[in-house]
């Protein structure tokens, strides 16, 4: 059995037509019900990090230390061309510096920043129903229940509760202690 020599043309076009078009209408989520979570460690204590808030994950990545006052900033590091600052995730967090982190979640938006952390345990996609607590539910000063308003919400997973950082209320307290005022990005728009 064959097709009609014209119907695999307008296949073709239509299937062509139809792929250029997903790229013309906005992005959108696959599903409103779950979150994609990468699951970490920093300074020994459980985190997750909302993918959507991070626009990559490397190991191992070279920083160029900085001397400086801010022992949370371990230095530079290089990413397509753009000068990153990284800082340690577990210092921002309160917690004692130990070893020097291995991992590094690139946060989306701008200005650009490096959060170095010690260990990716995984990726979950958890259903939004396990969300215990979300920004501004607790009634706290901060919002964002401690931690200079970084963390937002708790997701329960099976391995026990871990709270979720909020990048960029991470990214307003770096510009916080680095003394100056955070450029958004509808500041940076000509």
């Amino acid at each position: 059995m064959t097709a009609a020599p014209g119907s695999v043309g307008r296949r073709l076009r239509r299937l062509r037509d139809d792929f250029d078009q997903s790229f013309a209408e906005p992005a959108r989520s696959h599903d409103e019900e779950h979150l994609e979570l990468l699951t970490i460690r920093a300074g020994g204590r459980p985190y997750a990090i909302k993918l959507s808030q991070s626009s990559g994950v490397h190991p191992d990545r070279p920083v160029t230390p900085l001397p400086g006052p801010l022992p949370a900033l371990l230095g530079l590091a290089g990413f397509a061309g753009a000068v990153v600052p990284v800082y340690d995730l577990a210092a921002l967090l309160g917690h004692p510096i130990a070893d020097v982190p291995r991992w590094l979640v690139l946060a989306a938006g701008s200005p650009r920043l490096g959060l170095a952390f010690h260990e990716l345990d995984g990726h979950v996609r958890a259903a939004v129903s396990d969300i215990i607590r979300e920004a501004g539910e607790n009634g706290g000063d901060d919002g964002g229940h401690g931690r200079g308003g970084t963390l937002r919400g708790l997701v329960d997973l099976p391995g026990g509760s871990r709270p979720i950082i909020d990048i960029p209320a991470m990214r307003t307290l770096v510009h916080g202690l680095a003394g100056h005022a955070q450029a958004t990005d509808e500041e940076e728009a000509p």
